[in-house]
C-alpha cells in the first residue's frame, strides 16, 4: 500500500495530532510510503514506527486502509489518494539510505549502530534432548525463510546443519548491553530447560547475533488464528464446543504453569500466540526473560492492543503493583469469543480511540451463542468481566463446569484427528502454507 502523507498536509486535510510524532519516520525511512506488510527490513529501518503501529492492532482490519484509519483518518478521505502494493524487497537498506541522503526535503534520522553497542555472543548451546547437545553459532543454521513477523522482530524457519533438526528461530531486536545479554541467556536457559508442561513450546537454545537475540524453539504446524479462520471462513463450519473446551483447558494449563512455576504473567494472550500441531496445542511468546522484558516493556505496553483488558488501557485503574494474571484472563476471554464466533468481537473499531471508549467506558461485552452450552457462555462471560477484582484467576477457571469434561473428551473424541483434518485442509487449500511458528502480532 502507498499513502502519500504529504498530501494530507498540502490538501489541508485536518490530520490527527498523533501523526506529528511519526511523520519523520514515514518520510525519511520509507520515502513517503507505508508498506502493506511488515518485513524484517522494514522493521530494522523504522522499528519505532512499526512497533507503534502493531501495538495498536492495525491488523484488526482486512483491507489496506487499516494503516491510516488507525490514526483516525476516515475511509472516505482516502479515496483521492493513490493506494497500491509496495514491495520492500525491491530496494536494499543501503540503496534506500543513499536515496534518502540525496533528498533535500528529508531530514535523516540518526540511529545507533548495533555494532557499536553490542559485542556478539555468537556461540550458544543447542540442547535438542537430554542426550543430544551441540555448541552452535548462527553459521550452523540454514535459513529457510521468514515464517512470521511481529512487534519486535521476525521468526524464521531454520535447520540445524549438524543434527538436521528443523526449528523456529525467533530473532528479537534488543538494546541491552553485553552484561545483560549474558544474563538473558542464563535466564532463558534456566527457565526453559525446566519446561515439563505439554502445552508450552520447547526451547532448544539461544545466542546473540549483531545485537539481536536468536531464540531457537520447536516448530509447530500453524497458529490458532489461521486455524479458526480457515474453519469459519473457508470451510464455512464452526469449531465444536468439545474442541473449544480442549483449547481452553490447554491454554489455561500453560498459563497456570508459567505463573506457578516461573512467576511469569504472559501479557499477550491471543490466537496467534497459541500454536497448533496435529496432536496438540501449545502456548508461545511469553516473557521468558526479565532482562528481555525490561528492554521492550515500555514500548510493548505503550499502545492499546485489541486484547488488552480495561485495567491496562485506563491508567486510572492501574494498581500500585500493576496488573496480575486476571489481565491474561480477559485476553483469554476475547480469544475464546473470537474462535467461538469466527470474528474478533470489536470489528467496528476504526481507531485506537474507539477501543478506549468501548473497553473502558462502554457496556460490558456479553457472549451469547445459542449453539453453545450455558457452561461455555458463563465461562467466557466470567473472563470478560470488566472489573478485574471480580474476574476469576486460573485455578478457579480450571475447576469451572465448562472444563470438567475435558478428560472425557480426550478419551472419547478424536482431538488429534480433528486437528490433523483442519491442518490437512490448510495445506491443500492455502496458497502458500508454511509450517508455522507465529511471533506475537495482531493478525485480525
Amino acid at each position: 500500500m502507498k499513502v502519500l502523507w504529504r498530501l494530507f498536509y498540502s490538501k489541508n486535510i485536518k490530520k490527527p495530532k498523533i501523526l506529528d510524532s511519526w511523520l519523520n519516520y514515514l518520510e525519511d525511512d520509507i520515502n513517503n510510503e507505508i508498506p502493506k506488510t511488515i518485513t524484517y527490513d522494514t522493521w530494522r529501518i523504522f522499528p519505532q514506527f512499526v512497533e507503534f503501529i502493531q501495538l495498536n492492532g492495525y491488523q484488526s482490519y482486512d483491507d489496506n486502509e487499516a494503516w491510516p484509519c488507525l490514526f483516525g483518518v476516515s475511509r472516505p478521505l482516502l479515496k483521492p489518494f493513490e493506494l497500491k502494493p509496495f514491495n520492500f524487497q525491491t530496494e536494499s537498506i543501503t540503496s534506500r539510505k543513499k536515496l534518502n541522503s540525496n533528498n533535500e526535503d528529508i531530514n535523516p534520522i540518526i540511529r545507533p549502530d548495533s555494532s557499536l553497542n553490542h559485542r556478539d555472543l555468537s556461540t550458544g548451546e543447542l540442547r535438542l534432548s537430554n542426550t543430544k547437545s551441540y555448541k552452535f553459532t548462527s553459521n550452523d543454521l540454514i535459513d529457510c525463510g521468514v515464517i512470521g513477523e511481529g512487534n519486535f522482530g521476525i521468526v524464521c524457519k531454520m535447520i540445524h546443519d549438524k543434527s538436521e533438526t528443523i526449528m523456529a528461530v525467533k530473532r528479537i531486536r534488543s538494546t541491552v548491553d553485553e552484561r545483560c545479554q549474558k544474563q538473558m541467556i542464563k535466564e532463558l536457559d534456566i527457565v526453559m530447560r525446566d519446561n515439563t508442561c505439554p502445552h508450552i513450546v520447547q526451547f532448544y537454545g539461544a545466542l546473540f547475533k549483531e545485537g539481536d537475540c536468536w531464540i531457537c524453539m520447536e516448530l509447530m504446524n500453524t497458529s490458532l488464528d489461521h486455524f479458526y479462520k480457515f474453519v469459519y471462513h473457508k470451510l464455512d463450519q464452526f469449531i465444536p464446543e468439545s474442541i473449544l473446551a480442549y483449547i481452553t483447558f490447554a491454554t489455561l494449563q500453560a498459563l497456570d504453569y508459567i505463573k506457578s512455576r516461573w512467576e511469569i504473567i504472559h501479557r499477550d494472550v491471543k490466537p496467534s500466540n497459541i500454536l497448533v500441531s496435529r496432536t496438540t496445542l501449545k502456548l508461545c511468546d511469553f516473557g521468558i526473560s526479565g532482562q528481555l522484558i525490561d528492554s521492550i516493556a515500555k514500548t510493548r505496553d505503550a499502545g492499546c492492543r485489541p486484547y488488552l483488558p480495561p485495567e491496562r488501557i485506563d491508567p486510572t485503574r492501574a494498581t500500585r503493583d500493576g496488573y496480575d494474571v486476571r489481565s491474561d484472563v480477559w485476553s483469554l476471554g476475547i480469544t475464546l469469543y473470537e474462535i467461538s464466533t469466527g470474528y474478533f468481537p470489536f470489528r467496528e473499531w476504526t481507531s485506537v480511540y474507539d477501543q478506549l471508549e468501548q473497553i473502558v467506558e462502554g457496556p460490558s461485552l456479553e457472549f451469547k451463542i445459542d449453539r453453545l452450552s450455558d457452561d461455555c457462555k458463563k465461562f467466557i462471560n466470567a473472563c470478560l468481566n470488566k472489573d478485574e477484582n471480580l474476574r476469576p484467576k486460573y485455578k478457579q477457571l480450571l475447576e469451572h463446569e465448562f472444563l470438567q469434561k475435558v478428560k472425557e473428551i480426550q478419551k472419547t473424541e478424536n482431538v488429534s484427528g480433528y486437528l490433523s483434518h483442519i491442518i490437512d485442509g490448510l495445506e491443500k487449500n492455502t496458497e502458500k502454507f508454511k509450517l508455522y511458528y507465529y511471533l506475537s502480532y495482531n493478525s485480525q
